[in-house]
């Protein structure tokens, strides 16, 4: 189940450097790098603290270099990129990176010393553990470990000395506590055993590659106030802790009871292979604590909190594919209570602002959620106990109108959108730019609508089912005589009153993918034609044809330059999904075995990029090049979900 990259290509820096881990704590915080030991984002960081779970999420300690001592030699195992220069050059020493139920790490070094190092972050806590091998030494040797303090919010860099109280620092034998900043919890680091030297050092100007690719700020000013050191020897294990709690135990302790917790997570499934294990660990990076008794889903790591779509979107592949069913009910309970005007947020802002509800697909998704969750679990109780009112109450607010123009018109379809905003998942906007305008009637919103239409009869008390029934049927008598675009075989991708878009997107594969068919057969397999042969890669959909005079290949350069370019032919991981379940229905002889043979071909980029999960989205273009986030939990839910159907487990 290990994934595995080795010396050569750990070696050489420049290509090495575009693979990262990624270890989460189930609060929102997380510890990550390249896989070099660098930092390559301001993002990355091996204690990222979620001090509002799961948000407020604080970069307090940078990372940690190793220097080894031994025979009247200084081997420095840590790698860190200054202008014009790589310095120290650790990488040189890794032997193996190794991606299994933790990332861990086996240098090399010329005078015979073998050393693993393995990372883990602790479920529920805001606390790292690194735990060090010596596999091999002739002799005894000095080791000694340097934390880098930053201090800082996760989407800024440090670029200064100021506001940095240097001397906020307490030191009782082998464990030390930092606190430079007071808006800020204390740092506490153990190294069980070993003595802290202070020395106090800046080390200035250090660069972020990946934030220089994407047009931002690279630069950070770190500060190290000492190291710790600690004599080794053959056989010895070395642990760190780094934690805001007080650290009362072992790293050994917690890293035993972290892996039992994530071993028991294969337990429900029904299939365990390679591929099954890694997204099945992955799918539980994003499952997180809001509150003390509510779960969400972390959208994307690095730079994503918790989003609606996102998170409906995610919950089958994530929870219900994995056997995660509570979780999965405690993530409805929770967009439940905050539905205002008929609406579940758009987003829950990283500093705890009010939600913000800028968004017409993510509660129809909420009920296709809540479909699927009570079908995987054999009953209707939470749909018709707890959140029957709350789901009424949104049909009704569709009905009358809601915010930016979201109402049903009297053909029984949803029309939604103001100037200057954008409500689909298509939602790029750069200043007043709208990239994808889409105001009127989007086909997947209508396609959702019908769904959450069907899922209400499907639900509700014998009295009210005939109600949304007949609606359902409206809608679905509409939905073909709005959207069929016969010139061209597929359907228009929205339609305002004047205007019918046939931008050919993947949206339309909605209509058929969803839980309830929108279009006759012959339709259906027309539109899945066209997709496959115009938007299907190894990896994902495109997001436009390129054969549309506004397709853009490359996903690159500053935010204007990529946000123009996301939804305009960029491959989006997580409609893979869409295109396998449309795929499945109009084509059940053979489709489960074309389906599969993509998704083994897919999931060859679980080996780069980052390591074990999926990317958000991809080039247009081959090679097909990773982009964005890093990890993204809808790509993870669909590849995961998608595979076990077809192996025929879901």
């Amino acid at each position: 189940m290990a994934i595995k990259l080795k010396h050569p290509i750990l070696s050489d820096y420049l290509s090495a450097q575009h693979y990262e881990w990624l270890e989460t704590n189930g609060l929102g915080g997380y510890a990550s790098a390249s896989v070099t030991g660098t930092n390559t984002r301001k993002y990355h960081g091996l204690l990222v603290a979620a001090l509002h779970p799961p948000v407020g999420r604080t970069v307090l300690i940078n990372k940690l270099d190793e220097q080894v001592e031994a025979d009247n030699q200084l081997f420095e195992l840590g790698t860190n990129q200054y202008p014009g220069s790589i310095s120290p050059t650790g990488n040189q020493f890794m032997d193996i990176f190794e991606k299994d139920f933790f990332p861990s790490w086996q240098y090399k070094l010329p005078n015979g010393i073998i050393i693993s190092k393995t990372i883990a972050c602790i479920y529920e806590q805001n606390t790292t553990v690194v735990i060090y091998k010596i596999l091999k030494a002739k002799a005894n040797f000095t080791f000694k470990l340097r934390p880098f303090a930053t201090f800082r919010d996760y989407h800024t860099v440090r670029d200064s000395k100021e506001n940095f109280n240097i001397h906020q620092l307490e030191i009782a034998n082998d464990t030390i506590s930092i606190k430079p900043v007071n808006a800020y919890p204390a740092a506490n680091i153990k190294v069980s055993g070993a003595t802290f030297k202070q020395d106090g050092i800046w080390f200035e100007n250090m660069e972020y590659l990946r934030e220089y690719d994407r047009g931002h700020q690279f630069r950070e000013t770190l500060y190290a106030h000492g190291a710790f050191s600690i004599h080794a020897k053959e056989g010895d294990t070395i642990e760190v802790i780094m934690s805001t709690d007080d650290i009362t135990t072992s790293a050994t302790k917690l890293f035993e009871k972290e892996k039992l917790r994530r071993e028991n997570l294969l337990t429900p499934l029904k299939i365990i292979d390679e591929y099954t294990t890694q997204l099945t660990l992955a799918a539980d990076q994003f499952i997180v604590k809001r509150g003390e008794d509510l779960k969400t889903i972390i959208a994307g790591y690095h730079w994503f909190s918790d989003w609606g779509r996102d998170t409906m979107i995610s919950l089958p592949g994530l929870c219900l594919s994995t056997g995660r069913f509570e979780d999965a009910a405690k993530i409805l309970r929770t967009f439940a209570k905050s539905v205002d005007m008929g609406m579940i947020p758009n987003r829950f802002p990283d500093l705890g602002e009010h939600p913000e509800y800028n968004t017409v697909d993510a509660t129809l998704w909420y009920f296709v959620a809540i479909y699927q969750y009570c079908e995987a679990v054999g009953e209707n109780t939470l749909a018709q106990k707890e959140l029957w009112e709350t789901l009424k109450d949104i049909i009704s607010w569709h009905e009358k109108g809601t915010r930016y123009a979201i109402r049903e018109e009297s053909d029984g379809l949803i029309s939604a959108g103001e100037p200057g905003v954008q409500l689909t998942w298509m939602d790029a906007k750069i200043g007043d730019w709208v990239v994808t305008p889409r105001i009127g009637k989007p086909v997947e919103i209508n396609a959702l609508w019908y769904n959450a239409l069907m899922v209400m009869a499907h639900v509700a008390p014998a009295n009210e089912k005939a109600y949304y029934a007949a609606k359902a049927q409206k809608t679905k008598a509409s939905f073909e005589a709005t959207f069929w675009n016969a010139s061209k075989n597929y359907l228009y991708d929205y339609v305002a009153p004047t205007y019918k878009d046939d931008c050919l997107r993947p949206n339309q594969l909605f209509a058929i993918s969803l839980p309830f068919n929108l279009l006759n057969e012959t339709e259906a397999k027309k539109v899945v034609a066209a997709v496959e042969k115009h938007l299907l890669t190894p990896v994902g959909l495109r997001s436009l044809s390129p054969d549309n005079s506004a397709y853009i290949p490359i996903y690159q350069g500053n935010q204007l330059s990529r946000d123009g370019a996301y939804h305009q032919g960029t491959v989006w991981s997580w409609l893979m999904g869409a295109y396998a379940d449309a795929k499945l229905k109009t084509d059940p002889i053979n489709g489960p075995e074309k389906v599969r043979k993509i998704m083994l071909k897919a999931f060859k980029h679980l080996e780069e990029a980052g390591v074990g999960n999926v990317s958000e989205i991809f080039d247009g273009q081959a090679p097909y090049a990773p982009k964005g986030c890093i990890a993204q939990a809808w790509g993870v839910a669909e590849w995961l979900r998608v595979y076990q159907v077809v192996m025929g487990v879901g």
